[in-house]
């Protein structure tokens, strides 16, 4: 039964950073879902016997939720201060979406193509302003991304170590 906690709480901590990159899957939620499991079922200690501590787990838990309430704020954030609308924000997430297909280039492309479009189409800015609107987008998904790829990382370190 050990092995079997083991595996699955490395298999949510893997899940945990493909899903900080893949936009359907709930990044560090899922990395900290493997530090639960650890927690519940794997008698809250590591092979020597050392305990995870509750303290550790509800920490973990702040930083999950406070990483993906900013992931959500960040490419509004740099949308907007690069002169970008609401409609870059939107035309970045329906190419980040299409993009998925070309993982990860046609991710990144396609949210940068996606939020100048909208921007071009939907605001009618010109071209320039666009341009600028789409790179604030692209800085703020790379950032965010980035964040949420880092923190699952750590987690799934963390769960490693506990191993």
């Amino acid at each position: 039964m050990d092995l079997f906690i083991s595996i699955l709480a490395v298999v949510a901590g893997v899940a945990g950073i493909v899903g900080s990159i893949m936009p359907a899957l709930p990044g560090p939620p899922l990395s900290w879902l493997g530090l639960l499991i650890l927690f519940l079922w794997g008698n809250g200690t590591d092979s020597a016997g050392n305990p995870l501590a509750l303290k550790g787990l509800l920490i973990w838990g702040a930083v999950v939720v406070a990483v993906t309430v900013i992931d959500y704020f960040v490419p509004m954030y740099f949308t907007k201060i690069t002169g970008g609308s609401r409609f870059a924000e939107k035309g970045a997430m329906v190419g980040l979406i299409a993009g998925i297909i070309l993982t990860p280039v046609g991710m990144i492309l396609g949210s940068f193509l996606g939020a100048f479009l909208f921007e071009l189409y939907y605001s009618r800015k010109g071209v320039e302003p666009a341009l600028k609107a789409a790179f604030g987008s692209f800085l703020g998904f790379i950032t965010g991304t980035g964040i949420k790829t880092i923190v699952s990382c750590l987690i799934l370190w963390r769960i490693i170590v506990f191993l």
